[in-house]
């Protein structure tokens, strides 16, 4: 088994990468290495494509009506259209058009970029991946413990004492993302009112697929527990919340009953 691990300086924030090859794969760290590399290439263009801070982006050019959304790549188009279905699953409490300036993708792209991270890896030829991009976490075929493939642990901080884990999901393949007040302050509005968000001091998301989990965890913080009802939607069948109350010490649980996938 070869394993490698990389701390990627991107988005503001660092991204950190764990891969592993199976025991018997006779996947090299070399190999590894080079998946390492194309992760490292692919969130520098995602970062070019999306930034809201970089003048030239696609998605900055987009903002100021420079180009329309039909003329854009396919991978744009892409994020354009998962953005409009979360904003339906969400009742619009996730809308990225609902923004000064015009539409703004960053409360998806992290968690929709660790997805292909951690395609890139295995690719390159790991079978145990996990990708943490600022609270934003893809992972894939559990960790090697032993001689043992075990879930991949998370845990979820209480936000008001950073210190304390009060909640552990094992995941063995799918996406989770934590928004909250801790981690950049009081950052996320509602798109309702243009107002700070006081749904929630903490929301968690867990499911397949990491961008949607990304923009359930931000629009949870908007709504809080009037957004437990997006998950009878069919279409979210497959996730679950786990979300720290804004006004109660309490918290609250959403989805199948058991969080290990």
């Amino acid at each position: 088994m070869s394993n490698v691990r990389a701390e990627i300086e991107v988005w503001g924030t660092i991204l950190y990468v764990d891969a592993s090859s199976a025991a018997v794969a006779g996947v090299d760290e070399a190999a590894l290495q080079s998946g390492i590399d194309a992760v490292r290439e692919h969130v520098v263009h995602v970062d070019d494509v999306f930034s809201t801070y970089k003048p030239d982006s696609v998605i900055s050019r987009l903002r100021r009506k420079e180009i329309s959304i039909e003329s854009t790549s396919e991978e744009v188009q892409d994020v354009w259209n998962r953005c409009a279905f979360a904003r339906e699953v969400t009742d619009g409490a996730f809308d990225p058009w609902a923004v000064e300036g015009g539409f703004d993708p960053s409360g998806f792209v992290k968690g929709w970029a660790a997805d292909r991270c951690a395609e890139i890896m295995f690719a390159a030829g790991a079978v145990h991946v996990q990708i943490n991009a600022a609270g934003d976490l893809t992972l894939r075929g559990g960790h090697l413990d032993g001689k043992e493939v075990a879930p991949w642990s998370i845990g979820i901080v209480n936000p008001e004492n950073r210190q304390e884990i009060v909640q552990v999901f094992n995941i063995m393949d799918g996406a989770i993302a934590t928004s909250g007040t801790y981690e950049r302050g009081a950052h996320i509005l509602d798109p309702h009112t243009g107002l700070i968000a006081i749904g929630a001091r903490s929301a968690t998301a867990i499911g397949p697929d990491g961008g949607l989990t990304d923009a359930l965890a931000t629009a949870l913080m908007v709504e809080g527990r009037d957004g437990a009802v997006w998950f009878s939607n069919p279409d979210l069948v497959e996730y679950s919340a786990w979300v720290v109350d804004r006004h109660e010490d309490v918290a609250w649980s959403v989805g199948p009953e058991s969080f290990t996938r």
